[in-house]
């Protein structure tokens, strides 16, 4: 049977009471990984998420370990099924937490895993003074979506083409690395789907498993709406045409929507971001 909570050292206050009962309600008990073991234990759930490519050296994950960036783990009794690890970073806008990595074993995803691990992270931040947590994701998948902007909160307030060019890892091979810069501030938490509002600038019209990207009019002041793919993974495996259309289409939308001014700062249940 799993334990549950944060183990040493310590934490006390609302934000890690929090971290610890999302946990309790996962089934995990949250821990700071800190050994050259948790170091293996983290490449072992990171060549399960990603496919056998070695995305992080265990001697930077090590290093990330020792100079206070303080990765956190999900355990299962004595296993790893999921981790969170960044590093101090500092932008035009000061001192924040760049989440590079959040990852939870395929058998342990959609159990509330992910969400304890942020919980974690963010009062880690809050511990230490710093004021939000930033990461980027591909603004193609929906779930991921959701659940940063409607459960965590964050919003999306930049975005790249090919942040990273051209990945060699088995979710990303192939597709070109569009991503969001997500904000969090640590204050937020959790917002809801958004509502159906604002002028829609990218739809989809077809069969659900295989939609097409739809552009309409432009925005001029918010809200704006731009919807994607239900399940665009599933799409770019059954035709990788349509899934280049879509990520053509949405990445026009959104640099549309940030050249007046708007953000992401919500997903509704349709599948749609809403930028105001």
């Amino acid at each position: 049977m799993a334990s549950t909570g944060v183990s040493t050292p310590a934490r006390g206050g609302e934000d890690w009471n929090r971290a610890r009962e999302a946990a309790i309600a996962a089934g995990v008990a949250l821990r700071p990984l800190e050994t050259l073991e948790d170091a293996d234990r983290v490449l072992e759930v990171m060549i399960s998420t990603w496919g056998e490519h070695q995305l992080l050296p265990r001697e930077l994950v090590r290093a990330l370990m020792d100079s206070g960036n303080e990765p956190w783990g999900a355990f299962d009794g004595e296993r790893l099924v999921g981790y969170v690890l960044g590093f101090l970073g500092h932008d035009r806008e000061g001192a924040h937490i760049h989440s590079h990595m959040l990852a939870v074993l395929p058998d342990r995803q959609s159990r509330g895993i992910g969400y304890a691990l942020k919980l974690a992270q963010r009062a880690s931040a809050v511990d230490r003074g710093i004021p939000c947590v930033r990461w980027t994701f591909d603004p193609l998948l929906s779930k991921n979506a959701f659940f940063n902007i409607a459960k965590l909160g964050a919003v999306c307030d930049r975005f790249h083409r090919d942040f990273y060019g051209q990945m060699s890892d088995a979710l990303n091979r192939g597709d070109r690395s569009d991503r969001f810069l997500v904000r969090w501030d640590v204050v937020a938490l959790g917002r809801g789907a958004a509502g159906e509002e604002g002028a829609v600038l990218l739809d989809r019209e077809g069969p659900d498993e295989l939609p097409r990207p739809v552009m309409r009019e432009r925005p001029a002041t918010g809200p704006a709406r731009v919807r994607i793919p239900q399940d665009y993974q599933d799409l770019r495996r059954r035709d990788r045409g349509l899934a280049l259309a879509w990520r053509d289409a949405c990445a026009e939308a959104i640099e549309d929507c940030m050249a007046v001014g708007l953000v992401a700062t919500g997903f509704t249940a349709g599948s749609a971001y809403v930028f105001t």
